[in-house]
């Protein structure tokens, strides 16, 4: 889902809004065991580890910040830039992101290329300390860490997209080959916590 947030808000404030615009609970989810990983319209679920968890804190506030939604394309794009703009020391990272802009070569190769040279004009916030950013405005952290690219594209710029997507076939994979399995496991712990969050508020 889109949402529009004031600049002059600060960014736990948008990160509220952007929990409640995508119905992702008070806490984003964080506290959730399970989360879904869509291939398409099908929901495969996975374990929600502490390294993703770590990783999706900012990966919500670059939602925020670069304007990306939470649509299946908007993820797609999203992946790209936070690979061309670096991923810093956060594996769940690298290895979510790399497997998701792959997946945009069959949605949309030009726009998962856009947001990926838009990524190598910018910078994430993954080596910030998080309780300081949330405290920033959405404006700021814009101006910081958002560059808008002139539309030129330098060749370095298509060869490191290559490599990228390279990586992304072997990481894509890979995820699949682990995801697959436990989907069903997944599937079933799903429906027992809406059975209970159902019965909780019955």
């Amino acid at each position: 889902m889109h949402a529009a947030y004031d600049e002059s808000a600060t960014l736990r404030e948008a990160r509220k809004v952007y929990f409640e615009v995508n119905a992702f609970g008070d806490d984003g989810g964080y506290g959730s065991a399970w989360v879904d990983f869509k291939l398409g319209p099908i929901p495969m679920p996975f374990p929600n580890t502490p390294a993703r968890v770590r990783a999706v804190r900012y990966h919500d506030l670059h939602h925020i910040l670069t304007g990306y939604d939470t649509t299946t394309m908007g993820e797609l794009e999203i992946s790209a830039w936070e690979i061309g703009a670096g991923c810093k020391g956060f594996a769940a990272a690298w290895v979510l992101n790399l497997g998701g802009m792959f997946a945009g070569l069959f949605a949309d190769p030009r726009r998962v290329f856009r947001a990926f040279v838009r990524g190598r004009r910018s910078d994430t916030l993954y080596d910030e300390r998080l309780e300081d950013m949330l405290d920033e405005t959405v404006g700021a952290a814009r101006r910081r860490f958002v560059r808008e690219s002139d539309g030129r594209v330098t060749a370095a710029d298509v060869a490191l997209f290559v490599l990228a997507q390279i990586a992304g076939l072997f990481v894509g994979l890979t995820t699949l080959a682990i995801v697959l399995p436990l989907a069903p496991i997944g599937v079933v712990v799903g429906n027992l916590s809406r059975r209970r969050a159902a019965h909780k508020t019955a």
